[in-house]
């Protein structure tokens, strides 16, 4: 059912300066910022040979990235995201395994407008899974 891996998100307080860690010291294509106001995050994408970087930064107090950033607050890898062909397919067949969908179980389009939906880290071994339609 999943594909490949689309990217690693990591949680930052600092997009800039986060942005500038990844371009100066390791030589990385960065992009530029961009408010994603439905998810409450501001997001750069780190493009890798075979994947890509997600740096979250949170978008008000009411952001899940601030209250992750309260638990966690030097910041860390907060979801991975793998591709599915058909993401409400994916669903039905998970939701049929038991495994739980955040939110109302409808995708949003994310970062790379494609729909996307978000599974429990309770079902997934403690990891919070983005499924991004291929």
């Amino acid at each position: 059912m999943i594909g490949r891996l689309n990217h690693v998100a990591i949680a930052v307080r600092d997009i800039s300066a986060a942005s500038a860690l990844y371009r100066n010291t390791l030589g990385a294509q960065v992009s530029a910022p961009e408010a994603l106001t439905d998810h409450g995050v501001t997001v750069v994408f780190i493009t890798l040979p075979n994947t890509k970087i997600e740096l979250l930064e949170p978008l008000g107090a009411d952001s899940p990235i601030a209250k992750f950033l309260e638990k966690n607050p030097d910041g860390g890898i907060h979801h991975i995201c793998y591709e599915v062909e058909d993401i409400a397919a994916a669903r039905d067949r998970l939701i049929q395994t038991g495994a739980r969908v955040l939110g109302a179980g409808e995708p949003k389009i994310g970062a790379h407008g494609k729909p996307v939906l978000f599974l429990h880290p309770k079902d997934f071994n403690g990891t919070l899974i983005e499924l991004e339609q291929a």
